[in-house]
């Protein structure tokens, strides 16, 4: 596998627990959390002013899918591994 799949895999996880981090800090609610996560992705899927392929759109929203998948399951009391989140992605495209 290339490296920087393999940094980003790292990053994102890191992010994840950031922002249980935040919400456990009572900085943001997971709801406002979530809406932050949701906006970001509506405006990468409405962003046409980038002649993007489906593919790579799909690729710059899949940090966010699994940020939204992370912070669901959190709220649940569930921590899944970021293989578990690539395949619920997966299902989710």
């Amino acid at each position: 596998m290339n490296t920087a799949n393999l940094q980003l895999k790292g990053l994102i996880m890191a992010m994840a627990s950031i922002c249980d981090a935040i919400v456990e800090k009572d900085l943001l609610t997971r709801q406002e959390l979530n809406a932050a996560l949701s906006k970001a992705k509506k405006a990468i899927e409405e962003d046409d002013d980038h002649e993007l392929s489906d593919a790579n759109r799909a690729a710059i929203l899949f940090p966010i899918r699994v940020l939204l998948l992370a912070e669901e399951a959190s709220g649940r009391g569930e921590q899944l591994t970021f293989s578990d989140y690539a395949k619920l992605v997966g299902k989710m495209s």
